[in-house]
């Protein structure tokens, strides 16, 4: 069942945050018998593309209301009141509606042992908890995947899957991913930006089950969150079957906007393990097919950042210029597939362009730049997809690019990836550049708060008093070994990574230096939220040093699970690549051997050389010596030939 805690901790401008993804699926009730119904067949792609352009759909405000209305009947049904948030694909907020006597906090779950950090034990604004699960929803999810809040629970925790029986596993695939999206990301709109998406989160992904995604035709057209319960926790044992009242209602409320069966978490296996979509069934549910928005008890409700609440929103049409996501122009990038990131009036945020650190590193040229872009999205359009329904889909990803400053020197996706992969991407790069890079301690060393111990505790971990100052090129796998609250991953009784929390103090609230680098930011940002502060927290994250005016090298926080690789030229560091939207060896073979082709395309750049490698470092665990990992590629990746080991001697 849910973890939760004693409710008592006060809503103080003191953090919130929080998980990521779900699984299950069962057969539809109330307004519609199929579940989903027919799934309808894909637009086919433009002649000459491989991918097809989700067809244009969007939620009307008419729909939010409906969508609310039944979420409400069903907690009418149960005689509770629930908060209740609609977002559209992007992340923009369409409705957050209070019933009467709807709980204005929400819990999070304590530290294991008491010794609560990060925003663990904390109170937090329940409309906060609703827009979270609702944003999960809808960023997880795509055309050829659904995943809920409770998949992201699934998929965050420190064994795949959690259930007291299997401690010993290794943790989950997107250990971490509850961190973005957040609040402070230089990368995530905000609603004074307009409706251009991604939008931030006020409490980054949930891992609290409550959370689902929205379909209209097959296609994803955003998610409803619910906070009934008064907890913002997780699951920490797939094994039985939970009776969530936020679940139930947020169920509810998909009625007529259900995910296609077809694409349902539980129809997606990751190292042979059924994801969760769900553990209620629609069978279980009331009849809300008939409830009216007009005749639902309650009002909505503004949230300071987020909502006006004066009244509901049509969602922005997914692809449209006005979205913030839209297929590239050919001056933009070469390849017919392509999609940017936009400002709603027409112009790439993140064109692709040269280093901007110059005066630093002999800096990535625009053209290495596009062919690092072009090359990693080659190996993507060619690559077959993990978490993608039907099987033999191709793999969908975002692809970000920065230099040595976390400058972003341009990012790419496909048309259909999940959106939580952009904001995820550019976190990978930024953090396989930063621990790559003789700057790491020393910026790491000035941050606020407890930041500068880890630099010291991997220090002592590692034996080695020059650790994270150059001499080894760290991906976000390698980083993520020494993220891990057992070290080795998954291994019970063996001592938490340096940059971890020990277990007894670990839940997914609170994972160790990623928390503690932005907890901070999400302290200021709660205060702005509920009142307390004047200004909201800035639009970067972290308190390491600004290294030009309002940004840092890690302005939207690090990342934590794997992607990304840092790019060199001969021996020395020039940037780094991050990859999200599919399986993490997916994701991990985009960014390696894109960057690889690229460097054979154009020369001069490429992969760190072998003898820097972050898996040339043992750690000596008891009597034995454990090798960090580097890059894990998929065995037979492609759609389009039967080779095997394709990393391998590069």
């Amino acid at each position: 069942m849910k973890r939760g805690m004693r409710p008592s901790v006060l809503l103080a401008a003191s953090a919130l945050v929080l998980s990521s993804c779900g699984g299950g699926g069962s057969p539809s009730g109330g307004g519609n018998t199929s579940g989903g119904g027919a799934t309808p067949t894909p637009t086919p792609p433009l002649a000459g593309a491989l991918y097809a352009v989700p067809a244009q759909e969007s939620l009307s405000a008419a729909d939010v209301g409906t969508v609310i209305a039944r979420a409400a009947a069903q907690a009418n049904a149960r005689g509770v009141s629930a908060t209740i948030a609609v977002v559209d694909r992007v992340g923009n907020v369409l409705g957050v509606f209070a019933m009467p006597g709807a709980a204005t906090t929400a819990n999070i779950p304590d530290a294991p042992n008491g010794m609560n950090v990060d925003v663990q034990g904390l109170a937090i604004p329940a409309a906060a908890a609703a827009i979270a699960k609702a944003i999960t929803g809808a960023y997880l999810s795509s055309g050829g995947n659904a995943f809920s809040s409770r998949t992201a629970s699934m998929i965050v925790q420190e064994h795949f899957p959690p259930a007291p029986s299997t401690a010993g596993l290794e943790s989950g695939p997107l250990f971490g991913v509850q961190f973005s999206q957040l609040p402070c990301s230089d990368l995530s709109a905000r609603a004074s930006d307009g409706m251009i998406g991604p939008q931030r989160s006020p409490l980054g992904l949930a891992a609290d089950p409550g959370g689902f995604p929205l379909y209209k035709n097959g296609v994803v057209v955003g998610g409803l969150g619910v906070l009934a319960d008064g907890i913002y926790g997780f699951d920490p044992n797939v094994l039985d079957t939970d009776i969530d009242i936020d679940e139930q209602i947020a169920l509810a409320g998909t009625v007529g906007f259900e995910a296609p069966l077809a694409i349902r978490a539980s129809r997606i296996f990751v190292d042979g393990t059924s994801l969760r979509f769900t553990d209620t069934g629609y069978g279980s549910l009331s009849d809300v097919a008939g409830a009216s928005f007009a005749g639902t008890a309650g009002s909505l409700v503004p949230v300071t950042g987020y909502y006006g609440g004066a009244a509901l929103r049509a969602g922005a049409v997914y692809g449209s210029e006005t979205s913030g996501v839209r297929a590239a122009r050919a001056t933009e990038f070469s390849i017919q597939d392509a999609f940017v990131l936009t400002d709603g009036a027409g112009t790439n945020r993140f064109p692709i362009r040269a280093g901007t650190d110059g005066a630093d590193v002999p800096a990535i040229v625009v053209s290495e730049a596009r062919a690092i872009l072009e090359e990693a999205f080659a190996v993507m359009s060619r690559a077959r997809a993990q978490i993608r329904q039907p099987l033999d889909s191709r793999a969908q990803v975002t692809i970000s690019l920065v230099d040595t400053r976390g400058e972003v020197l341009g990012i790419v996706r496909s048309p259909d990836a999940p959106i939580f992969g952009i904001d995820v991407s550019l976190q990978k790069a930024r953090t396989a550049n930063l621990f790559s890079a003789p700057f790491a301690a020393a910026e790491l060393q000035q941050a606020s708060g407890e930041v500068p111990q880890f630099v010291n505790r991997v220090r002592t971990f590692l034996g080695d008093p020059s650790a994270l100052t150059g001499q080894f090129a760290f991906s976000d796998r390698s980083g993520g070994n020494l993220s891990r609250p057992y070290f080795p991953d998954g291994e019970v009784a063996q001592p938490n990574g340096p940059l971890s929390r020990p277990i007894a103090q670990f839940n997914p609230f609170s994972t160790g230096l990623q928390s503690a680098l932005i907890v901070g930011n999400l302290a200021q940002h709660l205060g702005f939220v509920t009142g307390t502060r004047a200004s909201d927290t800035p639009r970067f994250c972290t308190s390491v040093p600004e290294v030009t005016p309002g940004h840092t090298r890690i302005a939207n926080g690090i990342q934590i699970f794997p992607g990304s690789v840092p790019i060199y030229r001969g021996g020395q560091l020039v940037g780094g690549i991050g990859v999200s939207g599919d399986g993490i060896d997916q994701d991990d073979m985009i960014s390696f051997l894109g960057l690889h082709n690229a460097g054979q395309r154009v020369g001069g750049i490429g992969n760190a050389p072998k003898g820097i490698r972050a898996d040339r470092i043992l750690v000596r665990v008891g009597s034995r010596q454990v090798r960090l990992r580097y890059v894990n590629c998929p065995f037979a990746p492609f759609l389009d030939s039967g080779e095997n080991n394709v990393c391998e001697g590069l």
